[in-house]
């Protein structure tokens, strides 16, 4: 990342593996505070929007955690996970939302927060930062639920964040060379029976043990990129 310019934040949307983010987000909250506090665009799509979205309001990293462990619980209770016809993970999300943020959150995040959308007219993706109500922010992340993976912006210094081992800036490192590599809406995933686990977990969550240690790689994976940065 270049000194002396602005930067933004770009979470890419991941399902359950989002965990990854609370450790990440731990780790630039507690070494480095300045690149969020001083970030021009903080992005997100999908479950990343949220995290996008916690960390502009700033609302504790905590409560962010709780309820993403208590869907990732009651997906579990069912044979099919997220994918059993009772479970609505969209309305858990935007009811933990209603409950969580505060009344001002559209203020806070217009003009900072960048959510990324698929307009329906023509499928393009857009980028959606100002809002004028708490509600408007909540229903602009369920239209965003299956948007672009990983908004990006013309600003050259963007802080790519994403569970999958790839090209990011913040992700795991695998201990043996891959070049090969799927690119889903600007996301680069690399090939490799760890990725295809983390694809897995992103919508069947594991257990609660394995969750943990999703959230202690992001915080050390966010390390190291401090670190050589």
């Amino acid at each position: 990342m270049e000194r002396g310019t602005g930067w933004n934040i770009s979470f890419a949307g991941c399902g359950f593996t989002s965990i990854y983010y609370v450790g990440a987000c731990s780790c630039f909250l507690e070494q480095a505070p300045h690149l969020v506090q001083g970030a021009s665009k903080i992005s997100g799509a999908s479950s990343g929007s949220v995290i996008a979205a916690v960390l502009t309001i700033g609302m504790p990293l905590e409560r962010y955690c709780k309820n993403l462990m208590s869907m990732a619980r009651e997906a579990r209770k069912r044979k099919l996970g997220p994918l059993h016809p009772s479970f609505n993970l969209l309305k858990m999300v935007r009811d933990s939302m209603e409950h969580d943020l505060p009344a001002d959150a559209h203020l806070r995040a217009s003009g900072r927060l960048c959510v990324s959308l698929t307009r329906v007219s023509d499928g393009k993706n857009v980028l959606v930062s100002e809002f004028d109500s708490k509600e408007e922010l909540i229903q602009r992340y369920v239209d965003g639920a299956l948007s672009n993976n990983m908004p990006h912006f013309d600003l050259k210094n963007t802080i790519i964040v994403c569970p999958f081992s790839g090209e990011s800036d913040v992700c795991p490192r695998e201990s043996t060379l891959n070049f090969h590599e799927y690119h889903q809406n600007n996301a680069s995933i690399q090939f490799n029976t760890n990725n295809l686990h983390r694809v897995i977990m992103s919508f069947l969550p594991p257990e609660p043990e394995v969750m943990a240690e999703m959230c202690q790689n992001g915080y050390m994976d966010a390390l190291r990129f401090l670190r050589e940065n």
